[in-house]
């Protein structure tokens, strides 16, 4: 069996081997098996998407998340969450809204809001993270 050995610096001049044993499989081997398709919206962003609308434009809001264009819909969805659909919408009016990038509105695809509880659940998370290493 063989060891791989790491050469680290300490900072200080001092060298450290820090050794540490083989694979258990070769590496061709290795399989990861990952979830592609999601059945819930990821968030994109903490905070809503501010855009300017044109009055009788079709546009299609992006509702899963994995969209690389956001807040509007690339097509993503259809590999990564087929059960969720983008919202298409045609504003009224020329006007700037707020489109939401948190995915959990309840007023699709305009921001109501949720992204604050959003914001507060990982501040929630960080503080029990950090509570539980002390």
């Amino acid at each position: 069996m063989t060891t791989v050995t790491l050469m680290v610096s300490s900072g200080r001049g001092f060298m450290h081997n820090l050794r540490r044993p083989p694979p258990l499989l070769p590496a061709t081997s290795w399989t990861v098996q990952r979830c592609l398709q999601s059945t819930q919206p990821v968030r994109a962003a903490r905070l809503p998407y501010r855009v300017k609308v044109s009055a009788g434009k079709r546009y299609a809001w992006c509702a899963c998340g994995h969209s690389k264009k956001q807040p509007y819909c690339d097509g993503t969805h259809k590999t990564k969450a087929p059960s969720i659909t983008c919202l298409r919408f045609t504003p009224d009016k020329d006007k700037t809204v707020m489109l939401c990038a948190c995915k959990q509105t309840k007023d699709a695809p305009y921001c109501d809001g949720s992204h604050i509880k959003v914001i507060f659940s990982d501040v929630a998370k960080a503080v029990k993270g950090v509570f539980k290493r002390i």
